[in-house]
């Protein structure tokens, strides 16, 4: 056994083959301390690191569970974050949703934001990490919740990125106001189809109502309340979903801009709140 024989394990349970040595790399790296270095330097796993490779390989084929949930973390922005099942997997597709809001904020000096559906807090701790910004991250999950603060306090943010527990503005208080309201809400439409690796992950964290347009809708109604006189209110977006969503911000919101992912895909939305 070796490590082209245990990537076509995986490979032959369906997970595509640049997929399948990602994986293969990041388990043998987390769980054997075998590195890429090892590798250039001509050092070949030995029989106790294959095993241990086999073993996570089929743990992750039987139970189709993300390598990342394995691990235990995930890599975002240039820092790994502590993701379990409680928590969404962070996504590339994310970055260009954060990199807007760290622009906005370093352009126009701004100093409080709001990350509703927080998660593992990605989102809030890259931000904090990365301005001079003070996060409030919010979600309805406690255990999610949990998980949050633990990036927080392993990046050292705990007073820049802070957390409460609340279903969107719910415990939000109204003389809080911030001049960034930022969400990657759930907006997959119930009912979805989805692959075995994404079910794993928390259904409150992915399903909307109102085909995956319910918390677009809630959150634009209610952000105005708790925005500073132009202030930004920045989504990412479900596919298909940006001509729902700016529909639903016109009323409010002004400047409002469209951007795409590598893909060409609508990624992101963001406006300015008209004088309120």
């Amino acid at each position: 056994m070796n490590t082209q024989m245990i990537t076509k394990l995986l490979i032959d349970a369906g997970i595509e083959p640049n997929e399948a040595k990602l994986e293969v790399r990041m388990l043998l790296e987390h769980f054997c301390k075998y590195t890429e270095l090892d590798k250039c330097k001509g050092i070949m796993p030995d029989e106790v690191q294959l095993s241990i490779l086999k073993e996570k390989v089929l743990e992750r084929i039987k139970d189709r569970t993300p390598v990342q949930y394995i691990i235990g973390e995930s890599y975002f922005m240039g820092e790994f974050f502590k993701v379990t099942p409680d928590v969404l997997i962070p996504r590339d597709e994310t970055e260009i949703l954060v990199r807007e809001a760290i622009k906005r904020i370093k352009e126009e000096n701004l100093h409080n934001v709001l990350d509703i559906g927080t998660g593992s807090g990605c989102i809030a701790c890259i931000i904090a990490k990365n301005t001079d910004a003070v996060v409030l991250g919010v979600d309805i999950s406690s255990d999610a919740l949990r998980i949050a603060l633990d990036n927080v306090t392993k990046l050292g943010i705990n007073n820049r990125a802070v957390f409460r527990k609340s279903n969107l503005f719910e415990k939000v208080r109204e003389e809080e106001k911030f001049d960034i309201i930022i969400s990657n809400p759930p907006y997959i439409p119930i009912g979805t189809e989805l692959s075995p690796e994404v079910n794993k992950e928390p259904a409150v964290a992915l399903f909307a109502g109102e085909n995956g347009l319910e918390y677009y809708r809630k959150i634009t109604e209610q952000a105005p309340m708790y925005l500073r006189t132009g202030g930004w209110l920045m989504f990412e977006l479900g596919i298909g979903e940006s001509m729902y969503v700016k529909e639903f911000m016109k009323k409010d919101f002004k400047d409002i801009t469209v951007e795409k992912d590598m893909a060409g895909i609508d990624r992101i939305i963001y406006g300015r709140v008209k004088n309120n």
